[in-house]
């Protein structure tokens, strides 16, 4: 039985491999021989010379989260750009929520 692809990325290159998902293995980046990070079968990485992107990407992919494919077909609100997650962040700080919730957050009261 074929596994079904999901994405692995290296922050460092700003690189991103679909790959067959397996937990059980950690995978390396075959630019820098780095750790990669599961980014879920859903994601779509930012063009390689975007730099505020991939820093958002960072924040997220640090914090824990993902681009798997939901119950609806996609992964839901991701912030797309520094301000709205520092927007997340902050709203996390103040209140408390865990910054993995804030972030998926679509509205920050």
């Amino acid at each position: 039985m074929a596994h079904a692809k999901t994405s692995y990325v290296c922050l460092p290159c700003r690189a991103s491999y679909k790959q067959a998902y397996d937990d059980a293995r950690q995978r390396r980046c075959p630019r820098c021989a780095e750790p990669m990070i599961h980014a879920g079968s859903a994601f779509a990485p930012p063009r390689r010379r975007d730099t505020a992107a991939w820093r958002t990407l960072s924040v997220l992919l640090n914090a824990g989260v993902g681009f798997h494919k939901s119950c609806c077909g996609g992964p839901g609100y991701r912030p797309r750009t520094l301000r709205e997650v520092h927007e997340r962040m902050t709203h996390a700080r103040r209140t408390g929520e865990p910054v993995a919730d804030a972030l998926v957050r679509r509205d920050v009261p």
